[in-house]
């Protein structure tokens, strides 16, 4: 009987520590997933206000960022384009959003309204975009970017 009681003791606490280390698990992922879902509006803003000391922290160098029209460039170039004033984003509206993780990748999947101008030329439009961001010594980082316009 004795020996029984301390199996049903040593489960309990076995499970009991289970349980603990999965609650602290689904708590660290919602703290990234909103960490991520912060660092994308984040970046939105930065565009708008042209703020290249924040933004350029969160672009990977080997950054893919691709754009609704197949216009692909690189982390410099979104930084140069922002500078020159090739591309200004007006007004950005997030509609939607939301984040898969993956342990250090980030998959940020949303859609928005976007508008601004490229080149001179004024430009709105509805898109869907993907974001994938990755955990590189505690810090996430924006390694790649691609939008399709909505019909």
């Amino acid at each position: 009987m004795m020996k029984h009681n301390l199996l049903i003791t040593r489960t309990r606490t076995v499970l009991s520590a289970i349980i603990f280390f999965m609650m602290l698990e689904a708590s660290a992922q919602t703290s990234a997933e909103r960490e991520l879902l912060r660092l994308s509006a984040d970046k939105f803003r930065w565009l708008i206000s042209q703020d290249a000391d924040s933004l350029k922290p969160l672009l990977n160098a080997r950054l893919m960022y691709i754009h609704s029209n197949g216009w692909v460039q690189s982390r410099q170039e979104v930084l140069d384009d922002m500078a020159s004033g090739k591309l200004i984003y007006h007004s950005i509206n997030i509609s939607n959003a939301q984040v898969r993780l993956y342990k250090d990748t980030g998959i940020v999947t949303g859609k928005g309204r976007f508008s601004g101008q490229r080149e001179g030329s004024d430009f709105d439009m509805e898109l869907t975009f993907t974001e994938v961001y990755v955990k590189d010594k505690k810090k996430w980082m924006l390694v790649s970017r691609h939008a399709n316009r909505m019909p």
